[in-house]
């Protein structure tokens, strides 16, 4: 397994090898920095290896979302074009404020019918069965 060994791990992301997990939690604000930063580190991980397929994104601990439309649809497409002739990718969003519901969605419609197959969730358990992966996983710190 190649995958992000060789890369560090920014401190709100973890990465199970084993089941080919790469999870992020941001917390506090998300804006245009934690997203770009998030963006360029899975950009290297990717061109790196294809091994880790599944993402999370645990957008419980967000306070607030600073984004517009026109920088969720931006990298909505650069994300779908990025996966264009490779693997499928699952990437499955906890969102418990439904304030915040309509970023996530909006990243969900602009990746359908691509290689990235995007679902919104507001349980752990459901993430865990469409992921196909141990629950206390999801949970880790």
């Amino acid at each position: 397994m190649h995958a992000p060994a060789a890369t560090k791990l920014p401190a709100d992301v973890f990465f199970k090898p084993s089941i080919h997990l790469l999870a992020w939690r941001p917390r506090g604000v998300l804006n245009e920095a934690a997203v770009n930063k998030i963006i360029a580190f899975i950009r290297d991980v990717e061109a790196k290896s294809e091994d880790n397929e599944l993402r999370f994104i645990d957008a419980s601990a967000l306070t607030a979302v600073a984004l517009n439309f026109r920088y969720v649809f931006h990298v909505a497409l650069y994300r779908r074009t990025s996966r264009m002739g490779k693997r499928s990718i699952k990437s499955a969003f906890l969102v418990k404020n439904p304030e915040f519901e309509h970023y996530f969605k909006l990243h969900a419609m602009l990746t359908d019918h691509s290689p990235l197959q995007v679902r919104l969730f507001d349980k752990l358990e459901a993430i865990a069965e469409w992921l196909d992966v141990p629950l206390k996983v999801l949970q880790a710190p």
